[in-house]
C-alpha cells in the first residue's frame, strides 16, 4: 500500500483544498492529512476560524482523506514519515523546496495550486462585504 501525506490548515475549505486532497490520494492509496493545531496555529501567528476539533471532523468527512492526524510543531514532519510509513509528502506549489529536506525519507511533490481560489482571498472577499 502507498501512503501519502500532506499538511495544513484546512480552514474555511473551498474547492482548491479539495482538489490538494484529491489529487494526492490519487498518488497512493491512503491518504493521512496533517492539520495544524489551534495551540500551533498560535505559535505560526495564524487564526482559523475553525477549531480543530471541527476542522478534524470537516476533513474526516471527506472521502479522499483516509486519517487526520494533529501538526503541533513545523519539526514533526519526519517522525510523522517514519511513523505513519508515508511513501509521498504532498504540498502546494508556494511551499516549493521548502520541503526537500523529507526526500531522503520519502518522494517529496509539490502540486500546483487552485487558480482563482484562497483561504486568504475568501477572508478578503467577505472581508469587503462586510464594509460594504
Amino acid at each position: 500500500m502507498k501512503k501519502v501525506i500532506t499538511y495544513g490548515t484546512f480552514d474555511l475549505l473551498h474547492w482548491g483544498h479539495i482538489n490538494l486532497l484529491k489529487r494526492a490520494k490519487e498518488l497512493g492509496d491512503y491518504l493521512v492529512v496533517a492539520i495544524s493545531t489551534d495551540t500551533f496555529n498560535e505559535i505560526k501567528n495564524k487564526k482559523s476560524y475553525h477549531s480543530y476539533e471541527n476542522r478534524k471532523m470537516i476533513l474526516e468527512s471527506i472521502r479522499y482523506v483516509d486519517e487526520v492526524i494533529p501538526e503541533n510543531s513545523w519539526d514533526q514532519k519526519i517522525k510523522d514519515v517514519k511513523d505513519h510509513n508515508i511513501d509521498i509528502f504532498v504540498m502546494g506549489d508556494d511551499w516549493k523546496g521548502k520541503f526537500d529536506f523529507l526526500k531522503d525519507h520519502c518522494q517529496v511533490i509539490y502540486l500546483p495550486r487552485t487558480i482563482g481560489i484562497s483561504t486568504t482571498k475568501i477572508k478578503q472577499d467577505l472581508f469587503s462585504v462586510k464594509k460594504g
